[in-house]
């Protein structure tokens, strides 16, 4: 499931407890609506316009994502003028505020999501276990991973797991052949939510090797879990890890990733360092925390 759709639902959720009749759609349907939420300033761009303008007084909540605040701002001045028309910006990690334009920056708040996890983190496998989680495109650096395995000890016992769809064919050829080729490899494509917690739990670490994130939720759920991460050194991995987290390799660096992997697999205080620093960030991610901002949120904006 793409992490927008993840979001959407667990604030659907959310605003269901709080009392509120929530409908989620692709565009808005013209319907009535006493407040308009939109994820993605670029794609939902023509429902802000014409909710505005059918309802001028009626709030506009945008939660912006990474592709708004690290692509499409550029290129698209609908991006902009979406963020200019919403009443509330919400970024889902703090360095995400560093990009919002100045005049802007005055209605940006961070709320940091969430994830309710039941599954125990219970890692029972002999080797070391190392998972990647998101879809397969261009913006993921999503083979990363596979190109620093060969870079690797020849007596690592790393294994990945890698989980997601492939965007197109040029991707799922080339999982397909990483698969077949590296031993330690294995791309199974998309699992259900609940079993991709479930591996995300039974792994010592997940890579995440984007090169442009709003603020993955896979940080957020591994974190929930307890589960070091190595990340890209992006903004959006540090707006959710903080500036000072040990797991950070230059984007695209397969030599840099192995080197990472190797200590976190063969130095227990290098592993056990990154375990403390995730730890420490769970209030962070915790429900009651999110549930809390969105209510203070919606509560301010209905009433003014």
């Amino acid at each position: 499931m793409h992490g927008n759709r993840i979001t959407a639902l667990r604030w659907q959720n959310f605003l269901e407890k709080l009392g509120y009749a929530v409908v989620v759609s692709e565009s808005w349907s013209g319907d009535d609506a006493a407040m308009l939420i939109a994820l993605h300033a670029y794609r939902s761009y023509s429902s802000i316009m014409a909710f505005h303008e059918q309802f001028p007084d009626r709030p506009i909540i945008l939660v912006l994502t990474g592709t708004d605040l690290y692509r499409d701002m550029a290129v698209h001045d609908e991006v902009v003028c979406s963020m200019e028309t919403a009443d509330q910006l919400i970024v889902l990690q703090s360095s995400a505020l560093d990009s919002i334009p100045a005049h802007l920056r005055h209605k940006a708040r961070v709320i940091y999501q969430s994830v309710q996890v039941d599954a125990p983190n219970t890692v029972t496998s002999t080797d070391f276990p190392v998972i990647v989680i998101g879809h397969l495109r261009e913006e993921k650096d999503p083979f990363c991973i596979a190109r620093c395995l060969p870079l690797m000890p020849l007596n690592s016992k790393i294994m990945v797991l890698h989980l997601g769809m492939a965007m197109n064919q040029q991707m799922e050829r080339t999982a397909g052949e990483y698969s077949e080729t590296l031993e330690r490899y294995q791309w199974i494509g998309e699992l259900s939510h609940v079993d991709t917690l479930k591996a995300l739990s039974r792994s010592r670490l997940m890579v995440i090797s984007s090169r442009m994130e709003g603020g993955a939720h896979v940080v957020s759920e591994a974190i929930a879990l307890g589960v070091p991460v190595i990340a890209s050194d992006i903004p959006g991995n540090r707006g959710l890890l903080g500036d000072d987290y040990l797991g950070y390799y230059p984007v695209g660096d397969e030599a840099e990733l192995a080197s990472l992997l190797s200590r976190a697999e063969t130095m227990p205080d290098f592993y056990s360092a990154l375990k403390k620093q995730i730890d420490t960030l769970k209030d962070l991610v915790s429900p009651d925390r999110e549930m809390q901002s969105i209510q203070e949120l919606t509560t301010q904006l209905l009433k003014d």
